[in-house]
């Protein structure tokens, strides 16, 4: 295997995908946007066989998330994301791995359609966008790691959900 660290992300149906990178593409500085939009679930697991083991063995069906409102975060702004079911497999997959710090903190899913900008233009974002803005649903439907290349990241292999 390699030395570079892997990233776990969720996978979302494809109309919601679309939904959260054309919101990306509005908002994220263009720069700084050559990611598709995504649900971080962990930011370093050891780039091994065993950790494509324990992603082969998840046995979950698809599932339905809530974005139930707008986060500041900071020099940015996500969508608040809510389901029990993601946080059951979060937990349970955080037991399988060992974490570095930043996976050990609380898990706040989110999708994040603008960063690394000024706190006044997150805070103006966000006012923007609370005047319309109305609680949907999605589906998650699989898991995506990905290699993390100093910035941008390369696509390893999809698990779907069962």
């Amino acid at each position: 295997m390699q030395d570079q660290p892997l990233i776990l992300t969720l996978r979302m149906d494809e109309e919601s995908q679309a939904f959260f990178d054309a919101q990306r593409k509005l908002n994220f500085p263009p720069e700084r946007n050559y990611l598709a939009a995504h649900i971080m679930l962990f930011h370093q697991l050891p780039n091994e066989a065993a950790t494509y083991h324990v992603l082969t063995s998840v046995n979950q069906v698809p599932f339905t998330l809530a974005v139930t409102g707008l986060m500041n975060l900071g020099a940015g702004v996500a969508y608040r994301i809510e389901s029990e079911e993601l946080n059951l497999l979060h937990r349970s997959l955080s037991k399988q791995f060992t974490l570095i710090p930043q996976d050990r903190q609380g898990f706040r899913p989110h999708v994040t359609i603008m960063n690394k900008t000024t706190p006044e233009a997150a805070r103006a974002l966000i006012a923007e966008l609370s005047d319309d803005f109305k609680p949907f649903t999605f589906r998650a439907t699989g898991l995506d790691l990905w290699t993390y290349l100093d910035g941008p990241w390369r696509f390893e292999q999809h698990f779907p959900f069962r």
